[in-house]
């Protein structure tokens, strides 16, 4: 009898050894993933706060008063800046 209860005391053992094993698995799969939406946030909010400034800025140039000649060349130039300042930050995040 005592030898009985000893064996199923021991298969519960083993059950719940081999389900701890489990669950420790499952959660550092979950801190992975958790990890990895967090660094996918940190990338779109900073891609958010570039559209920002790029809104800011060409709002700004929009606000700028001159001549019509010299309002089309300036905004060209401006949009080649953040172009180019956009093409710079992608290089950068890589």
């Amino acid at each position: 009898m005592i030898h009985e209860e000893l064996q199923r005391l021991e298969k519960l053992t083993s059950q719940v050894g081999k389900k701890l094993e489990q669950v420790e698995e499952q959660n550092l799969m979950l801190k992975h993933e958790v990890d990895f939406l967090r660094s996918s946030l940190k990338e779109r909010d900073a891609a958010l706060e570039d559209f920002k400034n790029q809104i800011k800025i060409t709002k700004l140039v929009n606000s700028i008063p001159v001549e019509n000649i010299e309002s089309a060349e300036l905004r060209e130039r401006i949009n080649n800046y953040i172009k180019e300042i956009d093409n710079i930050i992608a290089y950068l995040s890589e």
